[in-house]
């Protein structure tokens, strides 16, 4: 069983920075994928990046700007975000999953954190 808690959410303007965190309880942190989604509203929940050990995933959508990192130690996982845009707004999810696959629905989600970036 896992649980995860976002925070680093907020509002921030056009062009600029945030740091997401998630925290996760629970056994063996280090051998589940790791990962973030976001749902704006009207739209459906769509994958952002994950992190698989040593490899990194991300949706096409933010490559270059986003950043997923994991420290195994804490039990902790960051997504970096840059250069945000209007339509990066939306509630952002953490995830875990002991597996990971093309059209990854992962098993542990967050309660999420709110993204709103201002044009």
């Amino acid at each position: 069983q896992v649980q995860l808690v976002e925070s680093g959410g907020g509002l921030v303007q056009a062009g600029g920075s945030l740091r997401l965190s998630c925290v996760a309880s629970g056994r063996s942190f280090d051998t589940y994928t790791v990962g973030w989604f976001r749902q704006a509203p009207g739209k459906e929940r769509e994958f952002v990046a994950a992190a698989l050990y040593s490899t990194y995933v991300y949706a096409d959508s933010v490559k270059g700007r986003f950043t997923i990192s994991r420290d195994n130690a804490k039990k902790t996982v960051y997504l970096q975000m840059h250069s945000l845009k209007p339509e990066d707004a939306a509630v952002y999810y953490c995830s875990a999953d002991k597996y990971y696959g093309s059209r990854w629905v992962p098993q542990y989600w967050g309660q999420g954190t709110q993204v709103t970036v201002s044009s």
